[in-house]
C-alpha cells in the first residue's frame, strides 16, 4: 500500500444507491446497440437512435473502473475524455449490485441485471459444495454455459447477420469469465492501448455490413486498486486511455461511432482498522458462518444450519453503521439484484454485508492480497454505482 494518505471521497458520493435496471442500467447499453442495428426484438431503452442516426458500425469500448463522478479527475489528465464527457449525449447510468467487475461484464453482455444470469459476485460459492469460485479466475468449471445459461448479445447479434468482434487482453481468451460474457464474438487479443485501439480500428475496417466490435479496457481499474484513484499511477493510465480514446476516434469511418462506458466506479479506503475489519481476526464474526464469499465492500456469509438470525445479529452489533447486514430474501424481494431465479439464489450468501461509507471487510486469511488495496469497489455507495455512456460518430 502507498505510504501516502489516498484523498479521501466526498460525502454525497458515499450516500446508498439503487440500479436503475430496465432504465438507464448498464444492461440496457448493448440492446439500444442492437435495436439501432436492427436486430429483430431489441429495445432502444436509452433512445441512441438520435446520436446514432445514420450508424451502422459501433464501437462499444468498457473501461474497467471508470466511475461517473471520476470523470473530472480522469479529464484533467485525458482530454479526449473530458471532450466526450462534455458532449450532448454524455450521460449517467447505473452499473448493476453488486459493483463489481465479472457482474457487470456480464450484465453488457447479456443485457440483463445480474440475477438471471447469474454472475452475482466477484467470488461466488458453488452451491452443494464448499468452494468458491473466483469469476477472475474461472477456466471450464463450472461450465460457463451452464453456470451462465443466458444467449448473450453478441449471439443475437451475430445471428441476426452482423459482424460481432470481441477485443480484449490475449491472457482472457476462452476464460470462463469470457466464455460467459461475451461469447458469439470473434476473439481479438490485444494486450497494450495501442494494439487495442488498431483492432477495434481494424474489425470495424473489416466489416462489410453492420458491425458491433466489442474492446476491454483494464488499466484503470488495477491502478486504481493497487495505489488509489488520482495517485501519480492512476493519472498515467489515465492518459494511456487518453491516447486509445484519441486514436479510436480519429480513426472512425463517416458510419461509425463509439460508445464509452465502464463497469463501476472506486472509492478509496484510508489505511489502518479505523475502516478496515479483518473478519478473520474477530471469533464474533465466525460464529455461524460456514463459508465466505463476495469481496471487501459486499460479503456474502453462507451461514450453518440455523444460524442464520444469530450471525445477522452478530454482525450488525460489531460493524453497526459500518455496514448493511441483511438475509438474502431481503434484499432479493428488494430488486437489489433483479429478478433471480430459483437456480440462481443460493450463490448469493445466507447473509449480506454491504459496506457503507468508507468500510471495508478483509478476510486476511483466505484473501490476503486485498489488504494491501487502496482503490475499492463492488458495494452500492453512488460512487461505485454510477458508470458513464459518452458517445461519438465518425
Amino acid at each position: 500500500m502507498s505510504d501516502a494518505e489516498p484523498p479521501a471521497t466526498p460525502a454525497h458520493l458515499l450516500r446508498p444507491a439503487r440500479p436503475e435496471y430496465g432504465v438507464a442500467s448498464l444492461a440496457e447499453v448493448v440492446p439500444s446497440v442492437l435495436a439501432v442495428l436492427g436486430v429483430p426484438g431489441a429495445v432502444d431503452q436509452l433512445r441512441l437512435t438520435d446520436p446514432l442516426a445514420g450508424v451502422r458500425r459501433v464501437v462499444v469500448l468498457l473501461i474497467d473502473g471508470l466511475g461517473w463522478h471520476q470523470l473530472p479527475t480522469a479529464g484533467r489528465h485525458a482530454p479526449a475524455l473530458a471532450q466526450l464527457a462534455a458532449g450532448r449525449y454524455a450521460r449517467r447510468l447505473t452499473t448493476g449490485f453488486p459493483s463489481t467487475t465479472p457482474t457487470s461484464l456480464v450484465s453488457l453482455g447479456t443485457g440483463t441485471p445480474p440475477g438471471p444470469h447469474g454472475i452475482l459476485g466477484f467470488r461466488s460459492l458453488v452451491p452443494g459444495t464448499g468452494r468458491v469460485l473466483t469469476h477472475t479466475h474461472w477456466t471450464d468449471d463450472p461450465d460457463p454455459t451452464s453456470w451462465q445459461p443466458l444467449t448473450t448479445c453478441w449471439q443475437r447479434a451475430a445471428a441476426a447477420g452482423i459482424d460481432v468482434t470481441v477485443v480484449s487482453r490475449g491472457e482472457f481468451a476462452g476464460s470462463g469469465l469470457t466464455v460467459a460474457a461475451n461469447r458469439g464474438g470473434t476473439f481479438r487479443g490485444a494486450d497494450g492501448v495501442d494494439d487495442l485501439a488498431a483492432d477495434l480500428l481494424a474489425a470495424v475496417a473489416a466489416a462489410d455490413g453492420p458491425a458491433l466490435v466489442y474492446g476491454y479496457h483494464p488499466d484503470l481499474d488495477r491502478a486504481g486498486h493497487v495505489f488509489g484513484v488520482d495517485s501519480p499511477q492512476w493519472q498515467v493510465a489515465a492518459a494511456g486511455l487518453d491516447r486509445l480514446i484519441g486514436r479510436v476516434v480519429a480513426g472512425l469511418p463517416s458510419d461509425a461511432a463509439l460508445l464509452v462506458t465502464a463497469d463501476h466506479g472506486q472509492l478509496n479506503v484510508p489505511a489502518g482498522p479505523a475502516y478496515r475489519v479483518d473478519l478473520d481476526a474477530d471469533p464474533r464474526l465466525q460464529a455461524g458462518v460456514r463459508v465466505v464469499a463476495g469481496e471487501p465492500r459486499v460479503r456474502y456469509l453462507h451461514t450453518r444450519p440455523g444460524a442464520t438470525a444469530d450471525v445477522v445479529a452478530a454482525w450488525r452489533g460489531v460493524l453497526g453503521p459500518a455496514a448493511e447486514v441483511a438475509e438474502r430474501d431481503a434484499l432479493i424481494e428488494a430488486g437489489w439484484f433483479g429478478p433471480v431465479p430459483s437456480a440462481h439464489r443460493a450463490r448469493i450468501g445466507d447473509v449480506v454485508v454491504t459496506c457503507q461509507d468508507r468500510f471495508v471487510v478483509l478476510s486476511t486469511a483466505t484473501e490476503p492480497g486485498t489488504a494491501a488495496l487502496v482503490g475499492f469497489h463492488g458495494g452500492a455507495t453512488e460512487v461505485e454505482l454510477a458508470i458513464p455512456l459518452l458517445v461519438t460518430t465518425g
